[in-house]
């Protein structure tokens, strides 16, 4: 199913670009739906399912005209103009997803029941915590997930910002964060990841290297294995720092966080290798849903000028005041008086891009020694 998805995807996405590129029109959704129906891998996907990806993919291309909307009034925000939206790989899969007209959950089983033949007669056990949205089957290397997207009502945040943390996200230290409420700096510790990624790319490298002198290929199910194990190792890694963080903003009655987000990280070819390793984003969007589950206010925003402004010094982070030559070796950074943590001093001022007069009462001794954490 997840095949004749992708296929489906191409096809309307191919009809899409046509008419754009030749004729400057737009096919609606609706329209689209008409036309397909009566292909085969919208057959093949049966009609609530194809449905879900025809109208992902009406909704990738609005994406792409509010982006070039937007391009057009601001260009300098982006690294180039927006292209249109791209075809899925050909010898690849998508999601198969099952609108909640086609399922149902069963609170007291635990169990999810399929209107659609295909899916009935197995037992689909899951966990729905509120109103089921969606059911959808993401195909992985050498096997399937299936996602149980669901709606729950949480607290309204409070607009009033009074005791706020900030983040910043790194690589050897993954999330470095600060306060405006005397506690101590903490930096969550970011080199097991790297760790994980270079054991990965040691044994993928040596792995390739005996295949292809074996038999001339680049791939094999062990690899597939290791792969998934090294992926599974990461996610496991980002959900247990996540939910660390969010105990400590219940546990300090935090109710505002602020992270920092750099858009060009996968441009700067310094860091290009790292953090294409680590899905950062999706570090990010478990911060923002465990944020709105705990009635947490979750700011994100971009972090210019942070890193060569001083916290100490009562700089704002500004390009007026901005000089990178002051972040120094070692992750220090060179204040008026004396050395800081860099990221302790970028987290604070990440912290003063969204509150610009907010005190943490931070000292010199205290932002040069962050408490560590290693999460498990």
């Amino acid at each position: 199913m997840c095949f004749h998805s992708k296929n489906l995807y191409n096809e309307a996405n191919y009809v899409l670009r046509q008419e754009f590129i030749e004729n400057n029109n737009y096919v609606s959704y609706y329209d689209m739906n008409k036309e397909f129906k009566t292909h085969e891998n919208y057959k093949f996907c049966m009609s609530q399912p194809a449905n879900c990806t025809l109208r992902l993919l009406d909704k990738n291309w609005k994406s792409y005209f509010s982006a070039i909307k937007d391009w057009n009034k601001h260009p300098n925000k982006y690294l180039g103009m927006p292209k249109l939206p791209k075809y899925l790989p050909k010898d690849g899969r998508f999601n198969w997803m099952i609108p909640n007209n086609s399922c149902l959950y069963d609170k007291e089983n635990g169990e999810i029941y399929f209107r659609l033949r295909i899916l009935q007669g197995y037992n689909w056990k899951s966990r729905c915590l509120g109103r089921l949205i969606q059911v959808r089957f993401v195909p992985q290397r050498d096997h399937y997930i299936m996602e149980v997207v669901y709606e729950i009502e949480v607290d309204n945040c409070e607009e009033k910002s009074e005791r706020v943390a900030s983040i910043d996200i790194g690589v050897d230290n993954l999330m470095t964060i600060t306060n405006n409420i005397k506690l101590s700096p903490i930096i969550i510790n970011g080199k097991p990841l790297k760790s994980i990624n270079q054991q990965y790319n040691k044994q993928r490298a040596k792995m390739q290297s005996d295949l292809m002198k074996r038999n001339g290929e680049h791939w094999s199910k062990a690899l597939e294995v290791l792969t998934n194990k090294r992926h599974q190792r990461i996610k496991n890694y980002l959900h247990n720092a996540t939910a660390w963080v969010i105990n400590w903003c219940i546990e300090n009655n935090i109710d505002t966080l602020v992270v920092g987000k750099n858009d060009t990280w996968k441009q700067e070819k310094k860091h290009m290798q790292n953090f294409m390793s680590i899905p950062y984003e999706s570090l990010m969007t478990q911060l923002e849903y465990k944020c709105e589950n705990h009635g947490i206010r979750y700011i994100k925003t971009e972090e210019s000028y942070t890193s060569g402004t001083s916290y100490l010094d009562g700089e704002l982070p500004i390009k007026e005041n901005y000089n990178n030559e002051r972040r120094i070796y070692r992750g220090l950074f060179q204040a008026e008086q004396t050395l800081i943590n860099a990221d302790v001093n970028g987290s604070l001022q990440i912290m003063k891009k969204v509150f610009p007069n907010s005190e943490t009462g931070y000292g010199a001794e205290v932002v040069l020694t962050p408490t560590i954490i290693n999460v498990v």
